[in-house]
């Protein structure tokens, strides 16, 4: 997920040997797409490509969700989302300090022009979920992209 248009991360895809399994235009100039293997370093890499802020999630299974985000400027972070499931994976969540990513994501939120709601992302970060795409789509509307906001359909 970058701000950049589908058409650039489609591009950026191909390039990086991905195939691409699907795309979606989230409003706002921010777009996703999805491809099944994500390359090392996928978001330094798009953001220095887009000069845009970027979020990337690998899923293990739908349970467990890596988050990986940048900024032009060289700001990055990393989350996992479920950490419960995680656990139950033997994940060492302890990689993954949740206050490291709380301050992380809204440096990259406030680098990439956005509101974001630093209790709504502690929350996508520390909750659990039936799919870690719920989280996925919380932690979203938690950064302030807008049509990523919980409860509401993506455009």
């Amino acid at each position: 997920m970058a701000h950049a248009t589908v058409a650039e991360l489609r591009e950026f895809a191909a390039e990086a040997g991905c195939g691409v399994d699907g795309d979606e235009d989230l409003g706002g100039g921010w777009s996703a797409v999805q491809y099944p293997d994500q390359p090392d370093g996928a978001a330094a890499a798009l953001a220095r490509r887009t000069g845009a802020p970027v979020l990337t999630v690998a899923y293990l299974d739908s349970d467990v969700g890596f988050v990986e985000a940048a900024t032009f400027a060289g700001g990055r972070w990393k989350a996992l989302l479920n950490r419960v499931t995680a656990e139950g994976y033997e994940i060492p969540v302890d990689r993954f300090p949740v206050e490291a990513a709380l301050e992380g994501a809204l440096d990259w939120s406030a680098a990439a022009g956005l509101t974001a709601d630093p209790d709504a992302i502690r929350a996508a970060l520390t909750g659990s979920a039936a799919f870690a795409e719920e989280l996925t789509d919380q932690l979203l509307g938690a950064l302030g992209i807008p049509a990523a906001a919980p409860g509401e359909a993506r455009t």
